[in-house]
């Protein structure tokens, strides 16, 4: 069994669910996830975990994304993005940049957004993409998101102008939407033409491997557990320690010495995670606690 992460550089045409059916049978590994779908026309990096560090995906999912994405003005479609129907066309020529500029700051900060009916999003135990293959349509309560970044890299004007956008976003973020409300708020209609995914928390494209790498020989790219964690705030702790993270022991706020908020990533004096903690009241108690195995090969050491 193998314990580690892969960072895939995903390409256009494959959903997640295939980037991990491929992987899977090129690792010959049952426990392995993603954190983070991606559209399937999407590129960019993809999160998988092997064996144990599926157990940790849930804080690789959390963490801030930034995206590379072009928006389209003047037609809209039903998916909110290039693979959709076509459902209104009004050509924007007087559209230029600083008025694009202008309505950004809007969209920064905490903002409510209206999830996507083409999304993997459930809705009494139903999927919204099924739902729409229905031809279904339901309401979508409002999501808290956060945009840190959204500004234009390059515009290209004309009836149907398009502009280049990068976004650094919370997790459960639609660029789609995005795109769409963007539109709307310059009187007209816009949908995204393509997206990349940059970054996911501490991995950008630069750590990434194209996929067809990855099945042709994945060891050599296995991040180790740690590593996968690298983001994380960390905890050294020395062996007395170490036992009673094995048995799940909780720890009282004077038995470590800690920066930030948390989740902690605690490793033992060679630099191998033990677990994963949180804080819980006045103490700090283990979310993941990770058995003893042999290091991963390749890239993680």
């Amino acid at each position: 069994m193998i314990d580690g992460l892969l960072v895939v550089d995903k390409p256009a045409g494959w959903t997640s669910h295939d980037v991990v059916a491929k992987l899977r049978g090129a690792t010959r590994q049952r426990r392995i996830g993603h954190a983070g779908t991606l559209d399937p026309d999407a590129t960019g990096v993809l999160l998988v975990g092997l064996g144990r560090v599926t157990r940790l995906m849930r804080f690789l999912q959390e963490t801030t994304k930034e995206y590379q994405g072009v928006v389209a003005f003047g037609v809209a479609t039903d998916t909110l993005d290039a693979a959709g129907v076509e459902l209104a066309r009004r050509e924007m020529p007087d559209l230029d940049l600083a008025a694009v500029e202008a309505a950004l700051p809007a969209f920064r900060g905490e903002i409510m957004q209206v999830p996507p009916m083409v999304s993997a999003l459930k809705v009494d135990g139903k999927r919204l993409h099924q739902l729409a293959r229905e031809g279904k349509e339901v309401e979508r309560a409002p999501r808290s998101v956060r945009i840190d970044r959204f500004d234009v890299e390059s515009f290209t004007p004309g009836s149907l102008p398009q502009a280049t956008v990068l976004v650094e976003c919370s997790s459960g973020t639609y660029i789609r939407s995005l795109a769409a409300d963007l539109g709307t708020t310059l009187g007209g209609y816009a949908h995204l033409a393509s997206l990349c995914r940059r970054r996911v928390g501490a991995f950008t494209l630069e750590d990434a491997q194209p996929l067809d790498v990855l099945v042709a020989d994945p060891v050599p790219y296995v991040l180790s557990p740690a590593i996968a964690l690298r983001g994380m705030e960390t905890v050294t702790v020395d062996v007395e320690r170490q036992a009673a993270i094995a048995n799940g022991k909780m720890f009282d706020e004077s038995a470590m010495t800690v920066v930030g908020d948390g989740p902690y990533a605690m490793l033992d004096e060679a630099g191998a995670l033990l677990a994963v903690y949180e804080q819980r009241g006045t103490g700090f108690k283990p979310s993941v606690v990770i058995p003893v195995a042999p290091a991963a090969s390749g890239a993680g050491e």
